[in-house]
């Protein structure tokens, strides 16, 4: 995608993967770059750092994100591609995971995806374009030994956005995947 002129919405973008994202776009000539995190600080000082706008948001809860979607195109226009890059490793275990540790993995690591989308695609399929970049880990190909909330949400974003991208390619909806292994972040290095 030819990022410029365009506005961008990177999830999870206050570190990590999601902020060395966000600072690409914005040195590739976006419109607009929205970092959206939950981590306030690292938010602000990120935004700061590479000229982005800060919105927070708690992707675990699809209010939040209907909000960020709704703040990112009052300040700049129409979404042009959103990022679900905000993710947690989660509790290590198997089925035995307490179910409260399940639904936050869940709301976080695939609902997030879902939210977005549903909250994107109308607009989207009116404009006749739209780009969703889901973030979904090497964990949603194969399997992540030793924590299953984590692969099952994972596989779980992965056919998501197969399903999306099917579903929606006439719509002129893009959709791509990002997996990549373990990469030395804050998540990885349990910071």
């Amino acid at each position: 995608m030819d990022i410029d002129g365009k506005v961008c919405v990177v999830t999870g973008g206050a570190a990590g993967i999601g902020r060395a994202l966000a600072a690409r776009f914005v040195t590739e000539g976006a419109k607009a770059v929205v970092v959206a995190d939950i981590a306030a600080d690292e938010l602000a000082k990120t935004a700061a750092e590479i000229g982005a706008t800060a919105i927070s948001v708690d992707v675990s809860q699809e209010d939040s994100i209907a909000a960020l979607i709704a703040a990112t195109e009052a300040q700049h226009g129409p979404i042009d591609l959103f990022v679900a890059n905000a993710g947690v490793g989660g509790f290590p275990g198997g089925v035995e995971v307490p179910d409260e540790e399940w639904r936050r993995v869940i709301d976080i690591n695939l609902m997030h995806h879902i939210w977005a989308a549903r909250h994107l695609i109308p607009g989207w399929t009116k404009r006749g374009r739209g780009y969703l970049l889901t973030a979904a880990s090497a964990a949603g190909l194969l399997t992540n030994l030793g924590t299953a909330p984590y692969t099952v949400t994972k596989h779980g974003a992965v056919a998501l956005a197969e399903w999306l991208s099917i579903t929606h390619a006439a719509d002129g909806i893009k959709v791509s995947v990002l997996c990549p292994q373990g990469v030395r972040t804050a998540m990885t290095e349990g910071d």
